[in-house]
């Protein structure tokens, strides 16, 4: 295996950013019309902002994780999901989504530094590493921004 794993790093921020196969944030986004915020199809188990609510918390705490050597595990699954159907205002959805692209922008950092040791376990963890967390935070993130992309269009039917 070479020792340059700067493919690998360029390619692990290219799949946070999303794109190619995986949904991009910015375009899961646009223009959703706030009367869709907290509405749910019949059968669905999360509203739209439960959704955005949920890969913010979990990112975050995914981020939090990798760095913070005093980390505590949030509850789950009671404190990852919002109980709230819908953001107070359109400013909170907007300051959801901005929270989201900038704990990606830190785990882009966190994939592209060639000072990440992305192999080592991380050690507060149980043998999870840096490599590991950012997979888990990308394919988190896309498959429920996937799942939010799916209810819009249920919900403009």
């Amino acid at each position: 295996m070479p020792t340059d794993d700067r493919i690998l790093r360029d390619q692990l921020v290219e799949f946070l950013r999303g794109g190619s196969a995986h949904v991009e944030l910015t375009a899961a986004l646009k223009d959703f019309p706030s009367e869709l915020y907290g509405a749910k199809p019949k059968g669905a188990p999360h509203t739209a902002w439960q959704l955005l609510e949920h890969i913010r918390f979990t990112l975050h705490d995914l981020l939090d994780f990798c760095m913070n050597p005093k980390y505590v595990a949030p509850d789950w699954p009671e404190a990852y999901w919002p109980k709230n159907g819908a953001p107070n205002s359109k400013d909170e959805w907007k300051a959801c989504a901005k929270a989201i692209q900038e704990d990606i922008a830190e785990f882009e950092k966190l994939a592209g530094d060639p000072g990440s040791n992305l192999y080592a376990p991380i050690p507060w963890g149980d043998g999870q590493t840096l490599l590991r967390e950012i997979l888990l935070a990308g394919d988190h993130t896309s498959y429920h921004l996937g799942q939010l992309v799916m209810l819009r269009k249920q919900l403009e039917e």
